[in-house]
């Protein structure tokens, strides 16, 4: 079945349906990994987004339940170069067109992905429609103008849960502590000396961080992200933990409030992605929105304190501006593409938090430390 790619700027391309049949529409971004697209279907903090995968071949391994970084796809559409029709993976549970289908996920194939990376490379990322069958480009290019911008969206209560839940493997079904984290190619890690409570807001939270922080002695208490200080407070817990998620984080007022409350407590606390421009936010920052955002595997991030360049797994199109920040944060890793905020760490509170995913590890597991230096801040306190 033919399907079309129509961008707000009248750009339009021609391909092929590689998964459900309909209409998504979302922001276009692209992603530079070469594997992990599972992961990136499965991550919540891509809800919005029609992704396209540079890598010129998609889906060749298949799906598996263990790569799963939640419980259904979040992506709005996906775009790929060649789609493979099979899946060359002893662990594979089907293809990936079948695994679309099942979920409703419409996708397009057979067009120029580096022409289109290109575009939005230059001009931005932008507002798309991918349709199926005979549909009119023009058409769908004005659809694509009366899409929502990323500016201000809250999607971050699309993806939380409904209510609290204590972290179990849902791959597994195992309790925290059982799960065999060496299946997912992770190093072994020094656990605590008893086991942690965490008490952690989800907007939009990816399991491997939770496998994480359970390989690191954590039981995990999961919160809505709407859910009061007080709630997370009430757990006692050794640490507390902000999410990846959705959306423009400026536009999260309920969560900036809560944070701002839980920063005045003396618990250590850790953010990631989302969770770090919400922190940013909260501290008295601000951020600011990325021309095409930072979306892959191997992005260069230097940790200031020791000059050591850490390759990174990357997902977001918001980023915290250093200028605002208050004088007792201090930022801790930039970015070399293109010197934005990656990282930073209060200097009387044990607060810090990080842009890029340390929980992805797409080859390298150069980030994993600062799950270490969570358990660490935990530990002393």
């Amino acid at each position: 079945m033919n399907a079309i790619l129509a961008l707000e700027d009248g750009t339009w391309y021609r391909g092929v349906a590689a998964g459900a049949q309909g209409e998504a529409r979302g922001e276009v971004v692209f992603n530079t990994s070469m594997t992990g697209y599972q992961e990136v279907l499965t991550d919540p903090s891509y809800a919005g987004q029609i992704v396209t995968m540079t890598a010129p071949q998609i889906g060749n391994y298949g799906v598996a339940a263990g790569d799963a970084e939640s419980q259904a796809p979040h992506v709005a559409g996906f775009v790929m170069r060649e789609a493979s029709p099979l899946a060359s993976n002893w662990r594979a549970d089907g293809t990936l067109r079948d695994y679309l289908i099942r979920h409703s996920i419409v996708a397009i194939a057979d067009i120029d992905t580096r022409a289109l990376t290109r575009v939005l490379r230059s001009a931005g990322v932008m507002r798309g429609v991918i349709a199926t069958g005979q549909v009119d480009p023009d058409q769908l290019v004005e659809h694509a103008r009366t899409i929502p911008r990323m500016e201000g969206s809250d999607l971050v209560s699309g993806v939380t849960c409904d209510r609290v839940f204590e972290w179990r493997d849902r791959t597994t079904g195992a309790a925290a502590g059982d799960a065999d984290h060496a299946e997912f190619g992770l190093p072994l890690v020094r656990r605590a000396s008893r086991r942690l409570r965490v008490a952690a807001y989800d907007f939009g939270i990816k399991w491997n961080i939770l496998r994480r922080l359970d390989a690191y002695g954590c039981d995990v208490h999961v919160f809505p992200a709407s859910a009061p200080p007080e709630d997370l407070l009430a757990v006692e817990p050794d640490g507390l933990f902000l999410s990846n998620g959705p959306g423009d984080p400026a536009a999260l007022g309920y969560a900036i409030g809560n944070v701002r409350e839980l920063v005045k407590t003396d618990v250590p606390m850790f953010g990631i992605c989302l969770g770090h421009q919400v922190l940013g936010l909260a501290v008295g920052g601000e951020t600011f929105k990325l021309k095409f955002g930072h979306r892959g595997a191997n992005h260069p991030v230097k940790e200031l304190s020791s000059g050591k360049v850490e390759i990174t797994s990357q997902n977001h199109g918001f980023a915290v501006d250093p200028t605002t920040l208050p004088s007792d944060v201090n930022v801790t890793h930039l970015n070399l593409y293109d010197g934005t905020v990656e990282g930073f760490r209060h200097t009387t509170k044990p607060i810090f938090s990080v842009q890029y995913h340390p929980e992805a590890s797409p080859g390298p597991h150069d980030a994993d430390y600062l799950f270490r230096q969570f358990l660490e801040s935990m530990e002393k306190r």
